[in-house]
């Protein structure tokens, strides 16, 4: 049932001086993630501010990592939309090109109902014959999905396989492993969460860390399912004050600076996203600094 299993990133969107999409640029980090050990690529979400890419944008994100990944490890595009006509627009031009599966977001502003977020996946699950992520983060879309929503989802929709839980509520996260009685997948949104995650049955992580430090994102998780669950929480805690620089402001804001102090020149972001605080910008390039990642 598994798209996959460890570690996939939440990549980020390169963008040149002008503010165009750097396809090539975005082509070299496929392949450093790639040639890192990443599990699956994840194009398109929050991390790739897809919420500033026009239709024509995103779906030339989604069509380049997919034919630069030729296949190496899985490819998910995230289509979520708060209007869930765009959703199945950008899901089924997805599937099209090949994607691997879909992530899709709750509605965000509009905040819909239970009721309403279970019409809105099964509309959209209905139209593609990929399995679907849901993802689930509710400080950024105001709109929660609960376990009980999940485990319906779960029962009554054949592709919906997983779910992308960045609540930041482990108790929450026990209750959907209870509700869904296996038949659904759990992928940790949170970085500082992977281990705790992965000891509940999870599969793995969709991250932000992994931009950064994409080997030892996958040995967190490889660590783990090897039965080396000491080996794999000492570099959980090892990471940790990286994770928390990677968040001190909004992402992708960090994980945009720190891709550039990597020498990866990826640009800007669009606004209303602006550059990293130079106070904050300093204690990341310390702890990258400290966890190895810049020499």
């Amino acid at each position: 049932m598994a798209i996959f299993k460890g570690a996939g990133v939440a990549l980020i969107t390169p963008f040149k001086e002008n503010m165009e999409v750097d396809y090539e640029k975005l082509e070299k980090l496929v392949d450093y993630q790639i040639e890192n050990g990443t599990d699956s690529l994840v194009i398109c979400g929050t991390t790739g501010e897809a919420s500033t890419l026009t239709h024509e944008e995103h779906l030339e994100c989604i069509r380049v990592a997919i034919l630069r990944a030729k296949g190496r490890i899985p490819v998910i595009a995230g289509t979520g939309s708060n209007c869930t006509e765009t959703a199945i627009y950008l899901s089924t031009e997805a599937m099209k090109y090949g994607a691997d599966g879909l992530l899709v977001v709750t509605p965000y502003y509009n905040k819909a109902t239970q009721k309403g977020l279970i019409t809105h996946f099964t509309d959209i699950a209905k139209e593609v014959d990929l399995p679907i992520i849901l993802y689930n983060v509710p400080s950024r879309t105001g709109c929660n999905i609960t376990p009980d929503t999940a485990a319906i989802l779960a029962k009554d929709v054949d592709n919906i396989v997983a779910i992308k839980e960045a609540s930041g509520d482990i108790s929450q996260v026990v209750s959907i492993v209870q509700k869904v009685e296996g038949r659904m997948d759990i992928y940790s949104g949170n970085d500082d969460q992977i281990v705790p995650i992965l000891s509940l049955g999870g599969q793995g992580v969709i991250s932000v860390l992994s931009n950064v430090a994409p080997k030892e994102t996958h040995d967190i998780c490889e660590r783990f399912f090897k039965g080396d669950h000491k080996g794999s929480l000492d570099l959980q805690i090892k990471a940790l004050p990286l994770i928390n620089a990677l968040f001190s402001e909004v992402n992708p804001i960090p994980v945009k600076k720190a891709m550039n102090l990597l020498g990866y020149e990826v640009g800007t972001l669009r606004k209303p996203l602006t550059e990293m605080e130079e106070g904050h910008a300093q204690i990341l390039y310390n702890e990258m600094k400290k966890f190895g990642v810049i020499s």
